[in-house]
């Protein structure tokens, strides 16, 4: 059954479905959800921004743990027929799909805050285009896609309620968001040890750690932002515009900054990197935007 389904896209794939399955899959990528989720924070709602990125953290950690355990192959490794598109993307083991999972947490998060029927219509089809252009490319397998679609959602429904409940008591807020942040920081920083002494399996364990250093700087960042920064997300729509793109380029620097580490030393790069781009982008950066007048402070 699975792989008649994979046969079908195969058989109906032309020049243009290429194309818009590679901007669908865009939407689920890493790069895309942080953008949207850092602009929701800095120009819309703190306590959404919040709930954004946790409730994606946890979906995705819980992804990496999955496709850690069950190491399961992607159809363009098992089907000679299957050459894979867009297979830079396709990394990790195959169950369960980390695009659908990140689009089905994010956005269901999104349908949460706004609870508008129109925004949640949007986020609803986001979802389904990300899945189905996952088959699409040939990289993952239907089963795949409907566990990341399942697992994604389900967490952000469940988390949704206790993140909001939490985000309101600020004392309790900051000690489980810091002890999430140096639990996270802790076990990403010892992957990335034992990844770049080879001990672990690295399909398995790398986008893994990633995640967790991730979440270890933004929930750290979380902290310092909630005792030292305090800004606001009011402004004109200018100083918005001008503070998102400052934040975001940010984000995209410490990206791109994997270039300048040598390959000896891949994986604890990749841990620096994204736990600069978490404490950045949650702490760092409203510090930063507060002295160039980009932020104001709560009122």
């Amino acid at each position: 059954m699975q792989e008649s389904i994979m046969l079908f896209f195969l058989n109906i794939a032309n020049p243009l479905l290429d194309t818009v399955a590679n901007i669908a899959s865009m939407i689920g990528e890493e790069s895309f959800v942080i953008a949207f989720i850092l602009f929701i924070f800095y120009n819309y709602n703190k306590k959404s921004g919040f709930i954004l990125f946790s409730s994606t953290l946890y979906s995705v950690a819980a992804m990496g743990i999955l496709k850690a355990i069950v190491r399961a192959p992607r159809p363009f490794q098992v089907l000679d027929s299957i050459k894979g598109k867009r297979i830079e993307t396709a990394t990790g083991y195959s169950f369960p799909s980390g695009h659908t999972t990140t689009a089905a947490s994010s956005y269901t998060a999104l349908a949460l805050i706004f609870q508008k029927r129109a925004i949640s219509i949007i986020c609803a089809v986001a979802i389904a285009l990300v899945g189905i252009s996952r088959l699409y490319l040939g990289v993952h397998w239907p089963n795949d896609v409907f566990g990341g679609l399942v697992l994604g959602t389900s967490i952000s429904l469940l988390a949704y309620k206790p993140l909001s409940a939490l985000y309101e008591d600020k004392e309790r807020r900051i000690k489980v968001t810091g002890t999430i942040g140096v639990l996270s920081f802790a076990v990403a920083m010892i992957l990335a040890i034992l990844l770049n002494f080879h001990t672990v399996d690295e399909v398995a364990f790398t986008d893994l750690m990633k995640v967790l250093a991730l979440g270890g700087g933004g929930f750290l960042g979380f902290v310092f932002e909630n005792k030292r920064v305090n800004f606001s997300t009011d402004g004109t729509w200018a100083k918005k515009i001008i503070r998102y793109i400052i934040g975001l380029a940010g984000v995209l620097i410490i990206m791109g900054a994997k270039v300048l580490i040598p390959a000896s030393l891949y994986a604890i790069g990749g841990f620096v990197r994204y736990t600069l781009i978490g404490l950045w982008a949650t702490g760092l950066y409203p510090l930063i935007g507060i002295g160039l007048h980009l932020f104001s402070g709560d009122r």
